[in-house]
Parts: structure tokens; sequence; C-alpha cells
């Protein structure tokens, strides 16, 4: 399958949550972005000011993760951080799922929070991490309801620090129970232009990977054997 590698850019949220990431890490994932033209970094909330600075005058937007990545923080927790990191220049977040709430069935809580942090970020695009390893069939089904319902944008498969990542057949599931016009973003275990390209034929419309640079190099090759 090949694919012209300037639109799989525009899909791709270049992603550095490491917890030793440094200033000069963030400096040159923004540098990677901008010479790219990624859809955004995607950060932690103490990094979201700086890649807001290092961005401001370019096509790449800044996505910074809220209850990161347990999602196991208090509702007004989670609210509040979202307020925060959108204060400091955060264009997109990523939420991650209250899981435990969701197993032990307590689906309304899980959407009041959801919902509560759809209000306070006031129209930015909320993606909600379902984090697909942990969850059965039918807590898919459910959390997949959820997110819908609140308001958000996109369901996201992963964290990336969980037991596993994304698969085809949970971004298959998750676009057949969301329509085909809301977001699904694969993310966790990204890393080469042939799992991108199958997760996009899946129905993801997103990418989250640390990989974006061998992803569009792997794609490259491809695209220019196609113009002759």
């Amino acid at each position: 399958m090949s694919a012209d590698p300037r639109l799989i850019a525009r899909m791709i949220d270049h992603t550095l949550l490491k917890p030793d990431a440094t200033a000069s890490d963030i400096r040159a994932l923004c540098d990677q972005a901008r010479e790219h033209h990624f859809w955004s970094v995607c950060v932690h909330g103490s990094r979201v000011a700086l890649a807001a600075s290092l961005l401001e005058d370019s096509d790449v937007k800044v996505a910074a993760v809220v209850g990161f990545p347990l999602g196991a923080t208090d509702g007004d927790v989670k609210r509040f951080e979202a307020e925060t990191i959108i204060d400091l220049g955060a264009q997109e977040l990523d939420v991650v799922l209250n899981i435990g709430r969701l197993k032990d069935g307590e689906d309304r809580a899980v959407l009041r929070e959801l919902r509560d942090i759809v209000e306070a970020a006031e129209g930015i695009p909320i993606k909600v991490i379902l984090e697909t390893c942990l969850l059965t069939e039918s807590e898919k089904h459910r959390a997949c309801s959820l997110v819908v319902e609140s308001g958000a944008q996109f369901v996201k498969t992963s964290t990336g620090f969980g037991s596993g990542g994304a698969t085809l057949g949970d971004i298959q599931l998750m676009r057949s129970l969301v329509g085909p016009k809301f977001g699904v973003k694969a993310s966790g275990g990204i890393r080469d232009s042939l799992t991108a390209l199958a997760m996009i034929e899946a129905g993801a419309n997103r990418l989250g990977t640390s990989a974006g640079i061998a992803i569009l190099k792997g794609i490259e090759p491809a695209a220019s054997a196609d113009t002759y």
C-alpha cells in the first residue's frame, strides 16, 4: 500500500511522553514537527508552554495529556488539569478514561467526568484514551458509546504505557461503533509505515507515535515510484 506522505504527516501527533524528556528533547520534537508538518506534538502539561512558544508561527498544533497514564485521577482534578494546560496553550487534549469506574459499571460517573472536561475545553478537541488492552469487548462498546455521548471528538486506543497498544481489530471495532465521521486515533506500537497505513486502512484518522519521521521515510519511496 502506498500513500502521499504529506497527507499522512497531517494525521500524525508527534509524541514525546517519556518521564525523563528534557527541554532539549521537546525543542527537538518541535523542530521535527515543524520540518515535517505533523498535525501536532503531544506532550505533558508541564511542557505545553514551551512547545506553544516554539510552534507559535507554524501549522503544528500543541496537544497535551490529561489524567495520564492511568486515568484514575479524580474527575475534578482532571478538569482543573485540562483548564490549566489550555491556558498554557494546549490546542487539543488526550484524556485517559477512568478505566476502573468503567469496569465497575459506573457509566454515569464516567460520562459526567468526560462531559465536565468537554465543557471546560470550550470547543478544543478532546481525544479519550480507552486503554483497549485492559478492556473486554463489551467494555469497549460501552466506552465508545460514552465518549460519543460526552461531546468529545475522538476515541483513542492506548497510552503507550499499558500492556498493549493499537490493534487493527480494535481500530475496526471502534470505527464501526462511532460511525464514519467521528475521530479514531490509533496509538501505541506504531513504528513503521506498513503498520501506520494498515491502521488508516482499518479506520484510524489520527496516529499517535514517536516514530513519525521513520513512518514518512517508509512511505516516500513508494510514493515516488507511483509518480513514474
